[in-house]
C-alpha cells in the first residue's frame, strides 16, 4: 500500500457476528485477524472494495439508536443502490432510502452493531 489511508475502527459487542455481517453485507474480505485464547475473533481488518476498515471485540459497546451513531462511514461506490440493497438483505436497517441530492446519489443503512454506513457516488 502506498500514500496515506484513514481506516475506521469500529467497537464491536460480538466480532465473530459482526465480520460474518460485514462480508455479507459490505462484500468485505478479511484481510488480517488475531483470535483470543478461546479461539473467538479479537481484532480483524477487512477491505470493502478498496476501503479498509477494523473491528474490535468489545462486549461494553453498546449500539446506539439508528441514526443517531456519532461516526458514519461513507463508501464512495459505483452502484449506491447494490450496496444499499446488500446491506440491507444482510440485516442492516435503512435510515435514508437511496436518493439523489446536492449531486450526490445516496442511502443510508444502521447495522446490527450500532455504526451508520452510507453508500454514495457523484450524479455529476
Amino acid at each position: 500500500m502506498s500514500g496515506t489511508v484513514i481506516a475506521p475502527w469500529l467497537a464491536v459487542p460480538d466480532a465473530g457476528l459482526a465480520a460474518e455481517f460485514y462480508a455479507a453485507a459490505l462484500g468485505a474480505t478479511e484481510l488480517y485477524r488475531l483470535d483470543g485464547d478461546d479461539g473467538s475473533l479479537v481484532i480483524a481488518q477487512f477491505d470493502a472494495g478498496g476501503a479498509p476498515f477494523w473491528i474490535q471485540a468489545d462486549p461494553a459497546s453498546s449500539p446506539p439508536a439508528p441514526g443517531r451513531s456519532p461516526v458514519r462511514m461513507v463508501l464512495t461506490v459505483d452502484d449506491p443502490d447494490r450496496w444499499f440493497d446488500r446491506a440491507v438483505e444482510a440485516g442492516a436497517t435503512p435510515v435514508a432510502g437511496i436518493h439523489e441530492e446536492h449531486g450526490w446519489r445516496t442511502g443510508r443503512v444502521h447495522d446490527p452493531f450500532g455504526h451508520d454506513w452510507e453508500f454514495s457516488r457523484p450524479t455529476a
